[in-house]
């Protein structure tokens, strides 16, 4: 941790100082595997999501906040509690009076999570742009503008380490009971980073088997949740935003945490390894650093690219319409670094001969004078309209002038096969959290000898992302499960069921489906398992509140790619301009947005008839005369998901009450 940082060891009404015994620790560690695990049942994303699941995250997310205000006695009217990295709350730190924050670190209690919650003044937080752009951390983005949210959001970029944090909370609320040294130290019996990483119940299995196999030891497979139907099993179709997890992945994070550090040590260099041999990136060519999130990783490069600005040269970061905030904001604030965008056409997919003919007039013909493309920054799979773009053909073209490429790969690492090398791919960014290990952890691949960092900041970046040991141990078990089944098995179910998708939504009158529509069209190989659409006459939010109350999670609104969503629905720039200045005015209002459904490895043919049915019904209910009751079933099991979502977050952390939690605005 920056020595900047007054950290707080312990709290104003200090655990007991004697040292716990064994007993006493390994009751500790059990009770806090037991209640990550709950956690894990009914993990999403938070803020963003609809459903029993994402609720019931948010109440344990925000709850872990107040945790830890009280843990220092403090008050959510003065200061609010922001969960950071090491590096990002060391750079947070730099911008903040010393007397104005606190720091609690979870290496204070012993547990290697790589979390450091910040308790800051509010009055003290910087304005403006926040220190690391990306998801989460924009309100509504226009092409040349950005509200930024409201903060914590504002400084919590990507997905946060969800089940970190309550980890992390839960620990300090055990500290009080057995003292502050309980998690220090390993526990348990000491085993070697290639028997935890290696070894599972299904080692016997390959292939289809494994999947199915796999699937039998989803946690929370039989949570039930209430519906307009009584309770039934709880449907998962927001795996764009984050996934849930199996059982062989939650074992080596439990066992990454009983580690002493030098096991620990070696279980970061052997998923450095797995990573580099799964993504095709043999270290001789390639360095590999564990980061936060995608979000953090392309943070890192634009930041990497701002130290090679010189005072003659004008770079340009080239992208596509098609990008996540996460690769889209970061661009914008590099000094001295513009950025341009490549069309999409309406199926979502980048013209090759647009590309070439762009790379020609910059760094070719010389047609902007001095500027240069310097960088080509693109989805290696959208999270909006699911299309994987051909990279290794983009890279062909692109390196012939002179430019690199980076590959924003969160959506793709978990359902196709990445291969680095072969692809002349010289960046590419991922999260772990997307490949069923959502334990905070995220992936940089660079080229040798690209990143430009001093050595001092290259050991904090590394240090950084390398103390979340349990987060490591989660991605590279998750990567060698895809191995050991396959990721063209992987990608053949996916399409299987996003074509029985596809012909289900087709049939339902008002429904409109964006981008590939149909499993016959000719670039249906080039679509993974992300299906937008709209219904006619009906706002997102209300399609995903009434799948919500028929057990099923999806997403709504513009999935933190706005300019592709604004193009997608025809908004033209005075009614964007015109949003831009209600959401200031307004900050809770909910603007048009399309709902999107994603297919992980745990859906099955079942949960997609189910999703057409419930989708069916909905569009004949708008079709119906309306009626005073028509919309009381749904009112009555939105407040029994909400009393669901409390209880089950109480059962998690034991209190007597949650204080209510205000929904995020904006989309994951």
């Amino acid at each position: 941790m920056n020595a900047m940082i007054a950290e707080h060891p312990a709290p104003p009404e200090a655990p007991p100082q004697r040292d716990p015994t064994e007993a006493e620790r390994e009751q500790a560690v059990v009770e806090l595997c037991d209640a990550v695990r709950m956690a894990l049942e009914s993990y999403a994303n938070v803020h963003r999501g609809s459903g029993h699941h994402s609720t019931v995250t948010t109440y344990l997310y925000e709850q872990a906040r107040a945790i830890v205000l009280a843990h220092l006695g403090r008050s959510s009217a003065t200061d609010t509690v922001i969960f950071c990295t090491p590096r990002r709350a060391a750079v947070l730190a730099r911008q903040l009076d010393p007397r104005h924050f606190t720091a609690l670190s979870s290496q204070d209690v012993g547990l290697p999570l790589g979390l450091r919650a910040l308790v800051v003044r509010r009055r003290a937080l910087p304005q403006g742009t926040p220190f690391e752009t990306g998801g989460g951390t924009a309100r509504l983005v226009g092409p040349d503008w950005v509200v930024w949210a409201a903060a914590p959001d504002r400084f919590e970029a990507g997905t946060p380490p969800i089940i970190n944090v309550i980890a992390f909370a839960w620990a300090l609320e055990l500290t009080r009971r057995f003292g502050w040294r309980v998690f220090a130290g390993p526990v348990g019996i000491p085993c070697s980073a290639a028997d935890i990483l290696a070894h599972d119940e299904l080692a016997h299995l390959t292939g289809h088997e494994l999947l199915d196999a796999l699937n039998q030891t989803l946690l929370g497979r039989d949570v039930l949740v209430p519906t307009t139907d009584g309770p039934r099993p709880f449907i998962n179709l927001d795996n764009a935003a984050s996934t849930p997890t199996f059982a062989p992945i939650w074992d080596v994070v439990q066992q990454a945490w009983r580690q002493p550090k030098p096991t620990q040590a070696e279980i970061v260099r052997e998923v450095r390894s797995i990573c580099a041999a799964a993504l095709g990136a043999p270290p001789a060519s390639y360095e590999l650093i564990f980061t936060a999130n995608t979000t953090e990783a392309i943070n890192l490069v634009a930041e990497s690219l701002g130290h090679e600005v010189a005072p003659e040269s004008e770079p340009v970061v080239l992208n596509t319409m098609l990008e996540h905030n996460s690769n889209e904001l970061p661009w914008r604030t590099i000094p001295g670094v513009q950025l341009a965008r490549l069309a999409i056409d309406d199926e979502g997919f980048v013209s090759l001969a647009e590309l070439e003919a762009v790379l020609q007039e910059y760094n070719q013909r010389s047609e902007h004078g001095p500027q240069r493309i310097a960088l080509v920054a693109v989805s290696g799979a959208s999270n909006v309209l699911g299309v994987v773009n051909d990279l290794a053909a983009i890279s062909a073209i692109m390196h012939r002038y002179g430019a690199r490429l980076l590959m924003d790969a969160a959506q793709l690492v978990a359902h196709r096969k990445v291969e680095m090398e072969r692809w002349s791919i010289d960046y590419l960014a991922c999260s772990a959290h997307k490949v069923y290990a959502p334990f905070g952890s995220g992936l940089l691949v660079a080229r040798a000898g690209l990143l430009r960092f001093s050595p001092v900041e290259r050991e904090l970046i590394g240090s950084s992302g390398e103390e979340n040991v349990g987060g490591i141990a989660a991605l590279g078990k998750a990567l060698l499960l895809l191995q050991r089944i396959g990721l063209e098995v992987v990608q053949a179910r996916e399409q299987a069921l996003t074509a029985q998708a596809l012909r289900g939504l087709a049939q339902i009158l008002g429904l409109e489906v964006y981008g590939v529509k149909s499993p016959d069209a000719s670039r249906f190989a080039w679509k993974g398992g992300v299906i937008v659409f709209s219904i006619q006459s009906m706002l997102a939010p209300e399609v995903a509140q009434q799948l919500a109350a028929r057990g099923m999670g999806v997403r709504a609104g513009c999935h933190c790619a706005h300019l592709l969503v604004k193009q997608l629905l025809k908004i033209p720039p005075p009614l964007a301009q015109f949003q831009r200045v209600l959401v200031t005015l307004l900050p809770k209002l909910s603007l048009p947005g399309l709902t999107r459904v994603n297919l992980g490895l745990e859906n099955t043919d079942a949960e997609i008839d189910r999703l057409i049915e419930g989708l069916r019904d909905i569009s004949q209910e708008r079709r119906a005369p309306r009626r005073p009751d028509r919309t009381a079933p749904h009112v009555n099991v939105q407040q029994q998901l909400d009393a669901s979502a409390r209880a089950a977050a109480q059962s998690i952390f034991r209190r007597q009450c949650l204080s209510p939690v205000e929904e995020g605005c904006h989309e994951g």
